[in-house]
């Protein structure tokens, strides 16, 4: 009977989501502003909330390139502090207007996305689509269970990458934890917080370098938001999954079910 039912659910034509041994991707409806916002926040953010990593991926290394190479970051810190001649003496414009498309289409695209893959999940909800919920591979054991979406949060909170380990999403986890050292790394964060939790503010604000400081202000919410989402998200599929599978096997056929 098993074997039937994972039969039927790989010829389905829209499946809720799919469990493989590196991660849980799934339909489920989503706020394309919210997409949208975080792909203006940083290139390709959104797409990873979408469970579309490479294209996530590349937006976030191509981003990265060109906001380093033409001192990005540095010219919005002193836009912000009103040293506006700094601000044309630092920023390359050549690397800013590679920038500023890749930005424009990660917002547009990610919007986008997200509308037509929310019409995807209401007709995967139509049709009751179910999911293989336990995968066994070389690499991992993948499989939806119910986890504290609190926790994940939590997780991430302390170290960007982690809530994503905790909730099998491992290609947001491994890029999220590489990103956040680089970043952390160069940006002196360890010495700064090591130095304000001494009380020497003044040091602190010496050692911390503020335009690889701005990188982390777009990780670090992200990665708890996103965390969280999922974690939640997760749990309502578990939720499903069951009660898919008790109905198919345990429900008797001529039950008079309530309209």
């Amino acid at each position: 009977m098993e074997k039937k039912q994972s039969e039927s659910i790989r010829n389905q034509r829209r499946p809720k989501g799919i469990v493989s041994e590196l991660t849980i991707n799934l339909l489920h409806l989503k706020n394309p502003w919210i997409t949208a916002f975080w792909s203006a926040m940083f290139p390709g953010l959104g797409f990873l909330i979408m469970g579309s990593y490479i294209k996530g991926f590349l937006l976030i290394i191509a981003a990265t390139i060109a906001n380093s190479m033409g001192h990005i970051n540095q010219a919005i810190i002193y836009g912000f502090t009103g040293q506006a001649a700094l601000v044309k003496q630092v920023l390359d414009t050549r690397w800013l207007l590679f920038y500023v498309p890749l930005q424009l289409f990660a917002t547009w695209s990610s919007y986008q996305l997200t509308v037509d893959l929310n019409k995807y999940a209401l007709l995967a909800a139509r049709e009751d689509s179910g999911i293989i919920p336990f995968k066994i591979g070389t690499w991992d054991i993948g499989f939806i269970e119910k986890r504290n979406p609190w926790v994940a949060a939590a997780w991430s909170l302390l170290m960007p990458g982690l809530g994503h380990l905790y909730s099998h999403r491992i290609p947001t986890s491994f890029y999220l934890l590489t990103w956040w050292l680089g970043m952390a790394y160069l940006a002196h964060l360890l010495p700064a917080v090591h130095q304000t939790l001494l009380g020497n503010f003044p040091q602190a604000i010496a050692a911390i370098r503020p335009e690889w400081f701005l990188y982390l202000v777009a990780i670090y919410p992200f990665s708890a938001y996103d965390a969280y989402v999922n974690t939640v998200q997760y749990n309502i599929l578990f939720d499903q999954e069951q009660s898919r599978f008790l109905i198919d096997n345990y429900q008797n056929p001529k039950f008079p079910m309530p309209q």
